[in-house]
């Protein structure tokens, strides 16, 4: 072939890669977001040190390139939730026997190793999507093997760079990192673009979400939430005590953030008000509670948890416990 036809077939390959078009995404777990699955970050829109989402809000950090999947629970990750091909394509590489556990407090994975166990597909057309955090030992698919989307590839797990269950996945066309929830907006625009989540996912954008919450007989911790979500042992009705909890993710500064726990007649026993957010928060754990009273517990007790967004309600979750004598 000479080098002029050559040069012909590779304009003409170049052509059909930039008009190709971008693949529909799945949702990437086998959960439902808003139920057992959030969006705890989208990709990073701000080109400096600042932070912004493509709805122009906080839910992300400093360069974050991709959106993370975040689960209910340690136990939860434990038990196993299946990773999924978000389209189908050929798998390019993967990693796997990175070790999986959460990263203490200003710790940081090794160079390189920031991925943990992943896997790399290619989507054709200069498209291609990255897979992160994946559970040590579970990758269960091979380079060059094609899937359909859909696909089991392996399990959410703890390795490389992270603090709490979750799945990073990455969108890239022609090896630049592009956010799938707002692909082809301007920087700076805000929820502007088109969505590459095929409507079934359900990945929408949310202003923030409550990811556990329940009733404990005393005090609870961010661990113990983060390792049990919303299953943290109930109290009787002889408990010493009785804590209403909730875990919320994607906070806003200036948020105001209560929890009420109250009687069947809806008078309050308990109420624990925050002082206004300084920060945006990436997750944030409140309760209230008391001690048993002298005549004992009421048979059944409710708590309500709101956030208060420029003064409006923009979360809240209402909850009830029913005591047996």
């Amino acid at each position: 072939m000479s080098l002029l036809a050559l040069l012909v077939a590779a304009a003409a390959a170049a052509a059909t890669a930039a008009e190709a078009p971008p693949p529909r995404l799945a949702l990437p777990l086998q959960c439902s977001i808003g139920s057992d699955c959030w969006v705890q970050n989208w990709p990073d829109d701000d080109p400096g040190p600042g932070v912004r989402d493509w709805g122009c809000g906080a839910r992300s950090y400093d360069g974050h390139d991709g959106t993370d999947f975040r689960i209910a629970s340690l136990d939860r990750q434990r038990a196993g939730v299946a990773v999924l091909a978000p389209a189908a394509g050929i798998v390019l590489r993967l990693r796997d026997g990175e070790a999986d556990r959460m990263l203490g407090e200003g710790e940081k994975a090794a160079p390189g190793r920031e991925c943990g166990n992943g896997v790399a597909i290619d989507h054709g057309g200069g498209w291609q999507s990255q897979l992160c955090h994946m559970a040590q030992g579970s990758i269960a698919v091979r380079p060059g093997q094609r899937l359909d989307a859909g696909a089991p590839i392996g399990r959410v797990g703890l390795s490389g760079s992270t603090a709490f269950p979750h799945l990073h996945l990455t969108l890239r066309y022609q090896g630049r990192a592009v956010d799938p929830a707002a692909f082809g907006a301007a920087a700076g625009q805000c929820r502007a673009g088109r969505s590459l989540w095929a409507p079934a996912s359900g990945v929408a954008y949310a202003e923030g979400a409550v990811i556990a919450a329940g009733f404990a007989p005393g005090p609870v911790s961010i661990g113990e939430v983060m390792a049990r979500g919303s299953d943290v042992p109930a109290p009787g009705a002889e408990a010493a005590a009785i804590v209403a909890y909730a875990l919320a993710i994607g906070l806003a500064p200036g948020d105001v953030v209560t929890m009420v726990l109250a009687g069947p007649d809806g008078a309050e026993i308990a109420r624990n008000t925050l002082p206004p957010l300084a920060r945006a928060r990436a997750q944030q754990l409140v309760f209230a509670g008391a001690r048993r009273p002298a005549a004992g517990w009421p048979l059944r007790l409710t708590a309500r948890f709101t956030v208060t967004r420029a003064g409006r309600e923009a979360l809240r979750r209402d909850l009830a416990l029913a005591l047996r004598r």
